[in-house]
């Protein structure tokens, strides 16, 4: 029994953010906190689809900054992408829910 209770206090505690993080972006300060509070809107709106709320964060940014933005929103991904200087956001949101939008 004391084993079995030593090794569930060993186990490393899970850090998990609430708020939303930036990890990089190259947007101009005003873009950033637009698309940002965007893609909270569209997490939380589409919380148990991540291809609805890449969708709905593809349009809007398409309307608002003109097309072709691509987005991606999962979880445990890696990328290399060529973008545009100043259009690109990369966030996590949620915990470990990963989001990156660039244009091209």
């Amino acid at each position: 029994m004391a084993d079995v209770e030593k090794e569930k206090k060993e186990e490393p505690k899970k850090v998990v953010h609430t708020y939303p993080l930036i990890r990089y972006s190259d947007m101009p300060e005003e873009v950033k906190m637009e698309t940002m509070e965007m893609v909270v809107t569209a997490c939380e709106k589409h919380s148990n689809s991540n291809e609805a709320a890449a969708r709905m964060i593809k349009t809007e940014m398409d309307k608002k900054l003109g097309p072709p933005f691509h987005v991606l929103v999962g979880e445990s991904f890696g990328f290399e992408i060529s973008y545009e200087c100043s259009n690109l956001l990369y966030m996590f949101f949620g915990g470990n829910l990963a989001i990156v939008i660039w244009k091209c």
